[in-house]
């Protein structure tokens, strides 16, 4: 028995001293009095420090707990004040802040600033954390919080130095001596299907127009002609489709003569009066080649007469524009229509700077899945050799190969002569002026200007927008408030809390309504200039009040993971245009229930795209009337012990089926729609009553009949709508 009592007795010796010693501790930390150690009873515990009687009990217990506070959560004080840094003296403001960055200043919650922002004229619905907030909702949310504001020392960001590189107007103009001749840049323009690309394949003895998809041209193609003569032209072939509007402007931008092909049994079509103002647009001489005069149908003159129209004037008719009487499927006529353009371009005396810096433009821009960025470009100055440094648009290469029309590899590439780039670091658009720079260092300087214009414009663009938005806002509180005017302030606090106050709880990403009716589509194309002429096509879609649609992303080259990625987050659809989908992209496609619509002709393309929208229309409900009768008498039946309303009628067209619908016309206007409670003729009962039969009839609701009546049999039918948007063709 005793020998079990000393370890106890000793445990707790140990513990008292322990007290003790963090009863000392505590303090010791407050007051810092003397201390002398204190000999322990018969077992030794080490020296024991024993606290003077010096502060009053409740002072050491707060003392002491808010030691032990301090210890138990130090780590979590750590974060709480790297997250929200206490408040001394007054809040650095800027003129600019997000509600994140004003949290943090203040040393609040979010949730605070929101709060706040109730009683002002933002829209709360539309924040986001990372939303900007100005200084004068700043400076009212600081003082509406019982703080004191000071404005932050701005660091004035000094101008920018413009690096971009240095295009024709700031080189000297060649020195005659050295100008060489160069080919001629020919386009060709007219219509679809009046036979230009059949033109060109004559003039090169090739099948390039068999191998279009639909028989139609869909890209630029550059090609160079050698003549039986010795002489060389540069060929631009443009699509005729009014979707590529875009490509036919850029085609004539670049070109010295335009050969405008019109059908002999067609005469002038919409996109030759296009192709006509192109021309003019860029100040071009035209050749007009009448094409197709071997069908019996043919009328060359009345093309030239339709032409006048258009200040189009032919040298027989007192002008200036030679016209060619050609067939191009036979050949016949083109040599004339060669001299011809050949004798133009000796008249324009066109010649180059073969010497220097390399200038030219991007004509089309695609993505090969082997060479990479590919670019196929007009040199309009210079000479492009391999290892040339170049800049187009926000992109840049350094040469690595160059190719003609037909592949072959080229080591040079002189001024008019059509060349196919490689090594593009990203693929510039269409159209992009493309310069020679000394060195990859200085090509990247002028992306970055390039890049910093481009945000800078964006920035003003989007601070127009939230200004407009400000001010639409600034109106609709004034307009609250006067509503309010005749209320206390006390009372406007209290209408405004209860008015918005749910908003305060609610998360930025719960505000937003998604709209289910909304079509989501990913662009894919070959080339620029075919994802641009898709997009021109959408961009007039102005049905959004039947379902939106959404560019989720476009781009060039075929079907990937990522767009389908895109279009299982945003239940979209993808488009491709002259790409395509491997078997593991469709199968991975059929496994998410993505859709994906490949096409070659773009005008099918945006008939699938319209039948999608259609999809997404909600069904409209017609009706369909089946028969008429008129009321010629009234009277009551008695049915337990309520009276219904009889009316004795007459079937005058089609026939009542009860099963139907009805509806009760009285001076023209639907005072009733619904069923019948009751159909007989004579004294049975009736499914059915056909024209020229009378009968009774009672409503399945209690409604009082007048003689002259219509009762009306109709049949419901849900009919698919078709959006009204009309793309042009």
């Amino acid at each position: 028995m005793s020998g079990g009592l000393v370890p106890r007795l000793e445990n707790l010796v140990q513990l008292r001293g322990a007290c003790q010693q963090l009863r000392a501790l505590s303090y010791r930390n407050a007051c810092g009095a003397r201390w002398r150690p204190l000999q322990g009873s018969a077992r030794s515990l080490g020296p024991v420090l024993l606290h003077p009687q010096l502060w009053p009990r409740h002072t050491v217990i707060g003392v002491a707990l808010s030691q032990h506070r301090h210890l138990a959560t130090k780590e979590e004080t750590k974060r709480k004040k790297k997250k929200f840094p206490l408040i001394r003296g007054e809040v650095e403001i800027r003129q600019k802040m997000t509600i994140e960055e004003l949290a943090r200043a203040m040393g609040k919650d979010i949730d605070h600033i929101y709060e706040a922002l109730l009683y002002t004229d933002i829209d709360l619905n539309s924040l986001e954390p990372d939303s900007i907030l100005y200084e004068d909702h700043i400076k009212m949310i600081v003082q509406k919080s019982g703080m004191k504001y000071k404005s932050a020392k701005l660091k004035e960001e000094k101008e920018r130095k413009n690096t971009d590189a240095c295009p024709c107007p700031c080189r000297p103009p060649a020195d005659p001596a050295v100008l060489t001749p160069r080919p001629p840049v020919v386009t060709i323009l007219g219509h679809v299907d009046h036979g230009k690309t059949t033109l060109l394949d004559s003039l090169r003895k090739t099948q390039v127009a068999s191998m279009e998809a639909g028989g139609i041209t869909q890209h630029i193609g550059a090609f160079l002609v050698h003549m039986p003569s010795g002489e060389k032209i540069t060929f631009l072939d443009t699509p005729g489709h009014a979707a590529f509007s875009a490509m036919r402007a850029r085609g004539t931008n670049v070109t010295d003569i335009v050969i405008l092909v019109v059908a002999a049994e067609d005469g002038v079509m919409q996109q030759t009066i296009e192709s006509i103002q192109h021309a003019k647009n860029a100040g071009v001489p035209l050749i007009l080649a009448i094409n197709k005069c071997d069908k019996p149908e043919a009328d060359p003159e009345r093309v030239k007469k339709e032409l006048l129209a258009h200040d189009v004037v032919c040298e027989e008719f007192g002008g200036d524009v030679q016209a060619v009487n050609i067939s191009a499927l036979k050949g016949e006529n083109l040599m004339v229509l060669a001299e011809a353009t050949v004798a133009l371009a000796e008249m324009l005396e066109l010649k180059a700077d073969a010497t220097g810096l390399v200038e030219g433009t991007v004509i089309e821009s695609r993505k090969d899945r082997g060479k990479g960025p590919l670019t196929t470009a007009i040199i309009q100055r210079g000479t492009l050799r391999k290892g040339c440094v170049l800049v187009a648009g926000k992109t840049w290469a350094k040469v690595r190969f160059m190719f003609d029309e037909n592949g072959k590899a080229v080591d040079a590439a002189l001024p008019g002569i059509p060349v196919e780039i490689m090594g593009w670091k990203d693929v510039p658009s269409a159209g992009d002026e493309i310069l020679e720079v000394e060195s990859e260092q200085r090509a990247q300087e002028v992306i970055d200007w390039r890049t910093y214009v481009e945000q800078q414009e964006k920035l003003k663009k989007d601070m127009e927008v939230i200004e407009a938005k400000q001010k639409e806002h600034r109106m609709e509180y004034k307009q609250r408030q006067q509503k309010l005017a005749h209320l206390t302030w006390r009372q406007r606090k209290a209408v405004l809390y209860k008015a918005s106050k749910h908003l305060a709880f609610q998360r930025p990403t719960e505000r937003r309504e998604v709209d289910e009716n909304t079509l989501s589509v990913i662009v894919k194309g070959d080339v620029d200039g075919s994802v641009e002429a898709i997009l021109n096509i959408l961009d007039s879609y102005d049905c959004e009040d039947e379902c939106k649609l959404d560019i989720v992303h476009f781009g060039m080259g075929d079907i990937s993971e990522n767009d389908l990625s895109l279009a299982e987050a945003f239940n979209g659809v993808i488009y491709g245009f002259s790409v395509k989908a491997n078997e593991s992209i469709k199968k991975l496609a059929d496994k998410k229930g993505i859709k994906i619509k490949l096409h070659n002709i773009i005008y099918k393309l945006i008939d699938d795209l319209k039948e999608e929208l259609n999809s997404r229309l909600l069904p409209t409900v017609v009706e369909t009337t089946i028969g008429e009768a008129s009321v010629l008498d009234t009277f009551s039946v008695t049915v337990g012990k309520n009276k219904v309303p009889v009316a004795g009628c007459r079937v005058q067209k089609g026939l009542l089926d009860r099963k139907l619908k009805f509806k009760l016309i009285r001076g023209g206007e639907v005072i009733w729609k619904g069923s019948l409670s009751s159909l007989k003729h004579h004294k049975d009962d009736a499914q059915v009553i056909k024209a020229g039969m009378d009968c009774g009839l009672s409503l399945d609701k209690n409604l009082e009949f007048s003689i002259g009546d219509g009762i009306i049999c109709y049949e419901e039918k849900e009919v698919q709508q078709t959006t009204s948007w009309d793309p042009g063709f």
